[in-house]
């Protein structure tokens, strides 16, 4: 870990309040929510178990939290408010490490955990707990306190899913180091019994980019086998276009009753996109591409595109518009492409390198002109504007593919001698 991340102590995190981004308390913290790991890896920080004024304790991901600083929290401001349960994969940090007696790896010495750190790695929001602050001996009210001591994680035994053997935990651990495809390929090759335990123990936003890489059948198995509320959070972490697709595969009363579970605003993207057909542009395309206002400058548009859960086709270029800059937005100006972006100073304003040479695509566009456009202009995303001028959303070149390859394209061994252009 880089020098200067930043690290806390849970016991300071308890009871501290937590606010949106306006500065309105959301509720205190009472919990945080890890992931032990196999290879001695670190356990990951999920989120924080929050307990708003109804007094009901909601999850709060991590991935949703912008500063963890001097007594408080802030967020996002998007809060799911149904109610935390833990999950098999999951361990409660104060609830279930405080207190807990171990051993030192390298004496062998029993010690107690006092308190645990948890730092952030560099460069991005995952959090991992890294170091442990003990006391030897074993106390108790009659007997010395021994010495205190802060050691690495990897000084202390007892918390290794090696140790505690368990199943369907060892097997998401595993699955954590591999791509959402591979997740999906491997998924896709279990028992059915097997695979709604998987899905069950992984967190929302990784079922959401798991269920994306699926087949339909198994997708709509495994959504069936959730919670409704559930299943409406992972669809709400999904692409909207990819959710669509889902839904689309689903009984009406089904469909309408996710959909309505589901935030209005992600609701109204996903309803939106089921009005197309499904193999023309509006029926392929995200409603979620990297848009700027003309006023923005080269430094807010690399900003943006450094997210890192963007996907690479949708970090290849901004779509500059009027304002309001959510789909579907004022009027459509143009691109701006990545290249482009690194090759003007950060004060520039993007309005004034936009690309406006290359039409957009009608919403009701067949799928082999979407990809005859892609291919003569070398896209790997394309915009689509309605009548009135306004962008709706992007469709991308992976989109596409999904669409063009035969059904079976997963069950494709890409390691095979066949499958492997120049192997060796």
């Amino acid at each position: 870990m880089a020098a200067g991340a930043p690290r806390v102590f849970v016991s300071h995190l308890s009871g501290v309040p937590v606010f949106d981004p306006n500065g309105d308390q959301v509720g205190r913290v009472r919990d945080l929510v890890a992931m032990l790991r196999v290879g001695g890896r670190p356990p990951r920080l999920l989120g924080m178990v929050v307990e708003v004024v109804s007094r009901r304790r909601i999850f709060l991901p991590i991935t949703r939290v912008t500063g963890v600083e001097s007594g408080q929290v802030i967020t996002t401001g998007v809060v799911n408010m149904r109610r935390f349960e833990q999950r098999p994969t999951e361990r409660l940090v104060l609830g279930e490490f405080l207190d807990r007696r171990v051993r030192l790896v390298e004496t062998g010495e029993e010690v107690t955990v006092l308190d645990v750190a948890i730092q952030q790695l560099p460069a991005r929001r995952d959090w991992e707990i890294d170091k442990f602050f003990v006391r030897k001996g074993r106390g108790g009210a009659l007997r010395r306190k021994g010495e205190t001591l802060t050691v690495e994680w990897s000084a202390i035994s007892g918390f290794s899913l090696e140790e505690q053997g368990q199943g369907a935990e060892s097997l998401v651990a595993t699955f954590e180091r591999l791509r959402p495809t591979d997740v999906a390929n491997a998924l896709h090759h279990l028992s059915p019994k097997r695979r709604a335990e998987v899905a069950a123990a992984l967190d929302d936003d990784r079922l959401a980019d798991v269920l994306e890489e699926l087949p339909g059948d198994d997708q709509v198995e495994i959504l069936g086998k959730l919670e409704e509320d559930r299943a409406a959070d992972v669809l709400e972490a999904m692409d909207p276009d990819d959710a669509a697709d889902l839904l689309s595969e689903l009984p009406e009363a089904d469909k309408e009753r996710l959909l309505a579970l589901m935030r209005p605003d992600d609701a109204a993207d996903v309803r939106r996109l089921m009005a197309y057909e499904e193999r023309t542009a509006g029926g392929l395309m995200t409603t979620e591409p990297i848009i700027l206002r003309p006023d923005a400058t080269v430094a807010d548009a690399l900003a943006r595109v450094r997210q890192q859960d963007l996907s690479p086709a949708l970090a290849a270029q901004v779509y500059v518009c009027r304002s309001p800059d959510e789909t579907p937005t004022g009027r459509y100006l143009g691109t701006v492409h990545f290249q482009r972006l690194l090759r003007d100073p950060p004060f520039t304003l993007v309005s004034s390198i936009v690309d406006s040479d290359l039409v957009p695509l009608a919403p009701d566009t067949p799928l082999p002109a979407v990809t005859s456009y892609l291919a003569a202009y070398n896209m790997v995303s394309v915009p689509v504007v309605d009548e009135s001028g306004s962008l709706l959303g992007a469709v991308t070149v992976d989109d596409v593919l999904d669409h063009l390859l035969p059904e079976d394209w997963r069950e494709t061994d890409f390691e095979g001698e066949e499958g492997m252009a120049g192997g060796r």
